[in-house]
């Protein structure tokens, strides 16, 4: 897809909520959409949608003040998909002077170099080398995902019920599907396009005009829906409609020269409005991947403006800030001057589900990778111990975002593990293991905050409730590299709309930028079995 500029803003974050301003700008938000060909949305809307520009930000990215939150709301509202929040991730790293590399090709890397790479376009890789990097030396790494909870098209959507077109959907990961009713709704994913001189073209689509709706069934047909609970089937009560058919058959009529298997396996009307998109013929469309997704955008909420109101917090808040951070600890060539191990990020795709994927955390491509970052460091003349010896000097913070209490609901929560919202990153405890947290990394990463003036909070389940899990334990078991699992407070976890704080944010962005600057010196005053 071809690359978007992106207009420097002028506007600054208000200080004060102005109720009248919102409305007015929520109001004019439907054409706001389809006139504005950049992908910030803050040239319309600076308090509904973006605060500021990723290069007003940036300039400041040494001062430990500085807000990414403006920045957070750009990167949610266009990485609809997990396609979509790598292929963003990728243009902030080239903008910023990174190296893009090639898993088929040989690499050539050398001390303070910055690269990167990316794998199905859903899972991206990157790091810095330290100017006194020498092999053997350790990596510090953040590790989150690009995947949330949400609808996807099967295979063969098109269905129809009742005089209407359907969109028949599969349920991805464990989302609250009653928040997906009554939602404007639309599609966004990738497609393989067929060029004119007969080559395969990835492509990533995003139809950002409310296109789909999952209608409830009127109180007055389900009398008792507020005193029995509200649960769908989710095969045929969870299903997008998109049209009447009266539109179908106007659209077949254009679309003779398409192909029988694009017409069983997607309604004509769909397909014209893809191909629209793409700008490429329908029968050019040889293959698809598409999200259902919440055409709303990310935007800031609360009296004070002091919470952030978007679809796919967790986990993209997580990667944005651990993007950011590896990005401004060495954005100059004196950032890397004095460092000794090599700074990473991994956003891995399918943690929704499990992450036993080839773009998940379930795979070795973090491991693979550092293997050959030593192997090319060391000039090819490195031993197995080498890598063994770099592993055992790494650290790996896994970054999910994290369940804040909820004032309806405080006894949820064990009474003395209750993360608030502003009050910093919150380190996660499982005595079974479901969390990688020990002792030795929950220490070192609050050293790392008391050395910052960084708040810290920390969380462990009740013992009448089941735990959740992360990529920490599947990483951290993988070569047994020391982890530490965190994340963001937030509210509404896993639902269409969810809940964090402003100030979390950037509380987590200079703590994980403090981690790749400070972590060295903590970790050398830590013994542990000399």
């Amino acid at each position: 897809m071809a690359a978007i500029a992106r207009l420097p803003l002028t506007h600054s974050l208000p200080s004060k909520f102005n109720p009248s301003l919102f409305l007015s700008q929520s109001l004019s938000f439907p054409t706001y959409l389809h006139r504005s060909p950049f992908r910030s949305f803050s040239s319309v809307s600076p308090i509904l949608c973006s605060s500021s520009s990723q290069g007003d930000s940036r300039s400041l990215g040494s001062d430990s003040n500085a807000s990414i939150v403006g920045d957070l709301l750009d990167y949610l509202n266009e990485s609809w998909t997990q396609f979509h929040a790598t292929a963003e991730a990728k243009r902030q790293l080239l903008a910023a002077g990174f190296d893009l590399l090639s898993e088929n090709e040989d690499w050539k890397l050398k001390p303070g170099g910055r690269y990167f790479f990316t794998r199905n376009m859903s899972c991206l890789v990157a790091f810095a080398v330290g100017d006194k990097y020498v092999p053997g030396n350790g990596f510090h790494a953040i590790a989150a995902h690009t995947d949330s909870p949400c609808l996807k098209l099967k295979p063969k959507s098109a269905s129809s019920k009742s005089g209407y077109l359907m969109v028949n959907v599969q349920t991805y990961g464990g989302g609250l599907w009653h928040t997906w009713f009554d939602r404007d709704l639309s599609v966004a994913g990738r497609a393989i396009v067929r060029a004119s001189d007969g080559s395969f073209v990835h492509r990533l689509v995003k139809v950002k005009r409310p296109l789909l709706r999952v209608p409830t069934l009127a109180i007055h047909l389900d009398r008792t829906v507020n005193s029995d609970g509200f649960k769908p089937n989710l095969e045929t009560q969870l299903v997008p409609l998109l049209a009447t058919k009266s539109d179908e058959s106007a659209a077949e009529s254009k679309e003779k020269k398409a192909s029988s298997a694009s017409k069983d396996a997607h309604h004509p009307l769909l397909m014209q409005i893809l191909s629209d998109d793409l700008d490429c013929k329908v029968e050019d469309i040889v293959s698809l991947e598409l999200n259902i997704c919440d055409t709303q955008p990310s935007c800031l909420g609360g009296a004070n403006n002091e919470f952030i109101f978007s679809g796919r917090l967790d986990n993209l808040a997580s990667s944005f800030c651990a993007l950011r951070a590896l990005i401004d600890s060495c954005e100059s060539s004196e950032s890397l001057s004095t460092e000794h191990d090599i700074r990473m990020i991994a956003l891995f795709d399918n943690e929704e589900v499990g992450s036993n994927s080839c773009q998940g955390a379930g795979a070795p491509t973090m491991f693979q990778a550092m293997r050959r970052i030593v192997s090319s460091l060391g000039n090819m003349q490195v031993t197995e111990c080498t890598f063994d010896r770099a592993i055992r000097k790494s650290f790996l913070v896994s970054a999910d975002m994290a369940h804040g209490v909820h004032p309806n609901f405080a006894d949820k929560h064990e009474e003395n593990h209750r993360p608030q919202l502003h009050k910093g990153l919150v380190i996660k405890h499982n005595a079974n293991q479901r969390y990688a947290t020990s002792g030795i990394t929950s220490f070192l990463f609050k050293e790392v905050a008391k050395l910052h003036d960084l708040p810290i909070q920390e969380f462990v389940v009740r013992n009448d409730m089941g735990c959740g899990s992360t990529i920490g334990p599947i990483l951290a078991s993988g070569v047994g590299i020391r982890t530490v699992d965190c994340g963001i407070a937030q509210l509404s976890m896993h639902s269409v709309r969810e809940i964090c704080g402003t100030d979390d944010i950037d509380i987590a962005y200079r703590h994980f930028k403090a981690f790749y600057r400070s972590f060295s010196s903590v970790d050398r005053k830590l013994s542990v079995d000399d």
